[in-house]
């Protein structure tokens, strides 16, 4: 007993001893401009210890031993900076900054001095891209067309700005695919507030996860995720950007923060205003003009119905870097938008003219993060978003047109009208679908230590639906039915890292519930009263995946990732639209899919003035219950104009490859290659065969220069060239071998591109850009052969202040 005493005595003592004996060094590193620079290195000299800094640019180093130091920060393509300190008993809290610059001198040999904020997130094991947007908000270009070029993505488009949307992820597409704005799904925002709404200058990066969706984002997809990260609004400034191009084109944005730098009190807002005709030609076996005799003439036409127009905003106000809240903002975000409708879900040989949508949106918002919340290493992450949205369906024109724009004749040399009084067959409409929407994210993680952290995330996304028509009688609109959608994500993460940082690892759990209520008024038996006719459903699914990633050495990454992903129904699949010509389907069932991916990264390189990175990853799916639009066209006759999600029958694989290659030269030349080869089958007439209307091989290519000192001192010159190939693919399911007339079905090889330059003025807060799409004016389509514009040309204006 005396023994174990004399021990516990003495380890007390030299764990007291030691405690005095260390202290700790913190702090943090930015670029001249007081950017924070995430993930530098920090090195202690002689010790062979360092860390990274944070997001904030900020470090950490604990249990620093009593005695001089060098602190040596490092980071790529730019200056190593040092500084000596001394660790004493007097002096064992020290904090030390520094700012660091940007190096354009030769290195004369293979050097990696530390990992930039994009490539930490793409080594971490998620087959994920991290999309840059600072150059890209002084262009004109949209936040889709960022998203175009990266390898694996595919934008699928029906027609110019404002048309529907759809995001290909490695060939899965539509609601597989997962899109968030801060890790609030941006279908809570309605169409009004889309991606191209968001100027890229807004934007602090894109992230693009392929398959594998980290559980922070408690994400219901089979394809993957999109989130946009915004700035987070504790920098002053303020930028303002106009830009008018072809087809009566205008965009305009605004957007600015500012910090009361003693109490942390914050204002962030944004506008945006888009229009344009959207007039451009189109031609195709469905493009013509019908004499008063019936003949139909091919013709190439401009579309003369298809104008597009939307207003938004956001404003937030609250407390930033204040020792309670990293963040604390409440606001809202308003939008409207004006839609004319050219035709139905297909080109159809009869366009329309007259029917046209309207929406808008009023939604309160919340922010609340914080770091180290009640105990170090405790973080909390909290985003709401809660409101109203209504649309409305505005089809009452019953005049008959044809694609030159006039009015259609008959035989008898009068004006046509359509029997049923509208544009669409299913008869006049002043529909209206209202709409009470919320969404709350909310995070808690805590980090143990250096080598371990837990993650619990959640997401609750509800819809309260309401639908009317003004053009049917009292009694009808009695009997319209209310529809509400409920959905609960549950996600628990541990992630581990291990063997000096070599190893990472990412394991995760999702539980997805989702409640489905439709309330539809009808006659009881007899037809004496008014029932409800009910129909509910609650269902709830598990799934789970990793991610893992091993640096075999600093310049070679492996990569691995797999997930059982459960895609739940989206309100749209499941209510209708009669805006988008949706039909309900209540009973349609959540689909699934077993993700995996393999894959490598080499680089960055660095030597002499060059810059070279290779990646790669090879994918496979296995979906079940897939989702998506009848593929099958023989049943999609010219005058079909509604269609309905459904669970299509068989089994889908997808298998592929994507490979991607950056290079650069003295900071001036940049060039990016990527390529995604795949192939998706299914069984169809017993026949394995390839999922219709999924392009299957792509390839994107870029070229960056920069030329200084153009025209004036300090000055940049900044050229782009961007071209794009499509293999070519069909929207129909081949019904056999030696068929004819396949043809028309299928949609051609394509290969476009786009240049653009952009002049920054001396003083760095005035830009000038001219950006030229689609160069050759090349016919390009996209989902079910709905061409999209040909050549245009667009000049922006672009100015910034920023630290004020």
């Amino acid at each position: 007993m005396k023994n174990l005493i004399t021990l516990l005595l003495l380890s007390t003592f030299y764990t007291g001893l030691s405690q005095v004996q260390t202290g700790t060094i913190t702090g943090s590193v930015k670029d001249p401009s007081g950017t924070p620079m995430s993930y530098a290195n920090i090195l202690i000299e002689g010790l062979n210890r360092g860390v990274l800094t944070n997001e904030e640019g900020k470090f950490n180093l604990s249990n620093v031993p009593f005695g001089k130091h060098t602190i040596v920060v490092s980071f790529i393509g730019y200056h190593t900076r040092s500084k000596t300190i001394e660790v004493n008993k007097e002096y064992n809290d020290i904090q030390v900054n520094f700012t660091i610059q940007e190096n354009v001198e030769n290195l004369d040999e293979v050097t990696v001095n530390g990992k930039t904020e994009k490539t930490a997130l793409e080594t971490k094991g998620f087959s994920v891209n991290s999309i840059e947007t600072k150059e890209a908000g002084l262009r004109s270009i949209q936040t889709n067309e960022l998203l175009n070029t990266t390898v694996g993505v595919k934008i699928r488009q029906n027609g110019g700005l404002g048309s529907n949307v759809e995001y290909s992820l490695n060939g899965l597409s539509g609601r597989s695919v997962s899109i968030f704005i801060d890790g609030i799904p941006i279908s809570i925002y309605g169409s009004s507030f889309s991606l191209n709404s968001i100027p890229p200058s807004m934007i602090k990066n894109i992230e693009v996860y392929k398959g594998v969706v980290p559980g922070h984002l408690s994400s219901d997809a089979v394809g993957g995720a999109i989130n946009i990260v915004l700035h987070e609004g504790g920098k002053n400034n303020l930028n303002a950007s106009v830009s008018y191009g072809s087809f009566n084109t205008i965009q305009t944005n605004l957007n600015g923060a500012y910090r009361f730098s003693e109490s942390g009190f914050t204002v962030k807002a944004s506008a945006f205003h888009n229009y344009s005709d959207n007039d451009y030609k189109i031609s195709g076996r469905t493009i013509v003009d019908i004499a008063p005799n019936g003949v139909q003439t091919p013709i190439v036409a401009k579309r003369f119905h298809d104008a597009y127009r939307s207003t938004g905003g956001m404003a937030q106000i609250g407390y930033t870097n204040v020792d309670w809240a990293d963040q604390f903002l409440v606001g809202f975000t308003a939008s409207d938008e004006y839609k004319e409708v050219q035709h139905g879900t297909f080109v159809t040989i009869s366009p329309y003219n007259g029917r046209f949508l309207e929406s808008d949106a009023l939604l309160a918002n919340l922010t609340y993060q914080k770091k180290n919340l009640l105990a170090k290493g405790l973080d909390l992450n909290i985003t709401g978003v809660y409101g109203k949205r209504n649309r409305v369906i505005n089809d009452t024109v019953a005049q008959a047109y044809t694609w030159a724009g006039k009015r259609l004749v008959g035989f008898d040399g009068e004006y046509l009208d359509y029997i049923w009084n509208s544009q669409n067959e299913n008869g006049p409409t002043l529909a209206n679908i209202e709409r009470k929407v919320a969404s709350v994210r909310s995070g808690l993680s805590y980090t143990v230590n250096d080598h371990h952290k837990v993650l619990f995330n959640h997401v609750y996304s509800g819809v309260d639906r309401e639908d009317s028509d003004e053009m049917v009688s009292l009694l009808e609109n009695t009997f319209q039915q209310t529809s509400d959608l409920y959905k609960n994500i549950f996600s628990l993460s541990y992630e581990l890292n291990a063997f000096e940082d070599k190893f990472k690892l990412n394991a995760f759990g999702k539980h997805y519930w989702q409640k489905v209520l439709n309330t539809k008024p009808v006659f009881n038996e007899d037809n004496t009263a008014v029932i409800d006719e009910i129909y509910q459903s609650d269902n709830d699914y598990t799934g789970y995946g990793f991610a893992a990633s091993f640096i075999v050495i600093p310049t070679i990454t492996l990569l691995t990732s797999a997930e059982k992903a459960i895609r739940l129904p989206s309100e749209n699949e499941v209510f209708g639209d009669a805006g988008d010509n949706l039909l309900p389907n209540l009973s349609i069932k959540p689909e699934t899919s077993n993700n995996l991916n393999i894959g490598f990264r080499l680089g960055k390189f660095n030597f002499n003035k060059h810059a070279v990175t290779l990646s790669s990853n090879f994918f496979a799916r296995n979906i079940e219950n897939r989702i998506g639009l009848p593929a099958n066209a023989d049943g999609l006759r010219e005058s079909d104009e509604f269609i309905q999600y459904t669970n299509l029958e068989n089994t889908a694989e997808s298998k592929g490859i994507e490979a991607e290659f950056f290079y650069t030269y003295d900071n001036n030349l940049g060039v990016n290659f990527n390529v995604t080869r795949m192939s998706l089958t299914t069984v169809n007439s017993g026949v394995e065969t390839n999922v219709p209307n999924v392009p299957l091989f792509t390839m994107n290519a870029g070229l960056r220069y920069t030329l200084k000192d153009v025209f004036q001192t300090n000055s940049l010159l900044n050229l782009f060239y961007n071209t794009y190939y499509t293999d070519e693919f069909t929207f129909k399911f081949a019904a056999g071998t030696n068929t004819t007339g396949e043809e028309e079905f299928l949609i051609p090889e394509q290969v476009s591109h786009d240049f653009g330059l952009s002049y920054t003025f001396p003083k760095k807060n005035f830009v000038m850009s001219f950006d030229v799409k689609n160069i050759f004016d090349q016919a390009t389509y996209d989902n079910l052969s709905v061409q999209k514009p040909g050549r245009a040309f667009y000049l922006k204006l672009n100015y910034i202040i920023n630290n004020f």
